[in-house]
């Protein structure tokens, strides 16, 4: 006997509420009929998911790999689901999106109106996070797609380019490199750097485009989101990066703050982060996110 989808669903359920009755709740059944289920899925399986203690569910080890399993399991019978009903229309009806989110303010509002244009059937749901949860809601079928920037090490995600963006600097008006002209890498200092989170991959990105070091120390400052570091840019606390859509979108109107660009490296390009739309590999929807690359083209 293999196990149903049932069974599996509600392994991953009891695994995401750790109890019971959130879990019988979730899935919409009683939970004896949940519990029934689970102890199937154990017979089945030959050994147990879970351990019953008081006032908690915790995943054997068994359990653990099963609801590994099982995620992708459930993810691709959606996709199953999804690609029957929507069989010969292309990007109608409900689509997962995930966008970072030093990309989603600047691009979604530019290229979204156009985008529904084109596919009016279109059910778009946005969730904005930071790239490491947006991959692994991707491989667990939380998702359909996401825009990231790459460089970024994901095993198990394909991509479709949508563009460059280029890395600039943002210093206080009356900083030395706020001077016209593009500036050398080397002009910067990790001491005067401010910079986002760790967990924000333009960070990671701007850093090693530049070959320089991350600033350490217990004093060293951070912005949760490019809205907030501009502001401390311009109270003259440092000087930072900027993508340049977030440039263009005005986010650095602020008449105390400079944007410089950076000399072009060897290569003839200056910095930059590549800009694409990922999917799980194998995924059904996987030419959909193609055509969401697309329409979502830097101009």
């Amino acid at each position: 006997m293999l196990p149903t989808l049932r069974q599996l669903q509600y392994l991953k359920l009891l695994a995401e509420h750790g109890s019971f009755s959130r879990a019988a709740e979730a899935a919409h059944v009683s939970q004896p009929a949940l519990s029934a289920g689970v102890q199937e899925l154990e017979r089945i399986l030959g050994a147990p998911v879970v351990e019953r203690t008081r006032g908690a569910v915790l995943l054997t080890a068994v359990g653990a790999e099963a609801v590994r399993r099982a995620e992708d399991v459930l993810a691709r019978t959606e996709d199953l689901v999804e690609a029957a009903k929507n069989a010969g229309r292309p990007l109608s009806g409900r689509f997962r999106l995930g966008v970072i989110p030093t990309v989603a303010p600047f691009l979604l509002p530019r290229k979204l109106p156009s985008v529904k244009a084109a596919y009016p059937n279109l059910k778009l749901f946005i969730r904005e996070d930071l790239t490491p949860r947006l991959t692994a809601a991707l491989k667990a079928g939380q998702i359909d797609a996401a825009v990231i920037a790459l460089p970024y090490d994901a095993p198990g995600i394909e991509h479709a380019r949508i563009g460059d963006d280029e890395i600039m600097a943002a210093a206080p008006h009356d900083h030395p490199l706020a001077a016209p002209g593009p500036i050398r890498p080397g002009s910067l200092r990790a001491e005067d750097l401010i910079l986002l989170e760790d967990g924000h991959c333009l960070r990671d990105h701007a850093l090693a485009a530049l070959d320089i070091e991350a600033p350490r120390g217990d004093d060293v400052f951070a912005a949760t989101s490019l809205h907030t570091l501009v502001q401390m840019v311009g109270s003259g606390l440092g000087v930072s990066f900027l993508p340049r859509m977030a440039v263009q979108a005005g986010l650095a109107d602020n008449p105390s703050v400079a944007i410089r660009a950076f000399e072009n490296q060897a290569d003839g390009a200056p910095p930059h982060r590549e800009i694409v739309v990922a999917w799980r590999a194998g995924s059904s929807r996987a030419a959909e996110a193609r055509l969401l690359a697309e329409a979502l083209k830097l101009d």
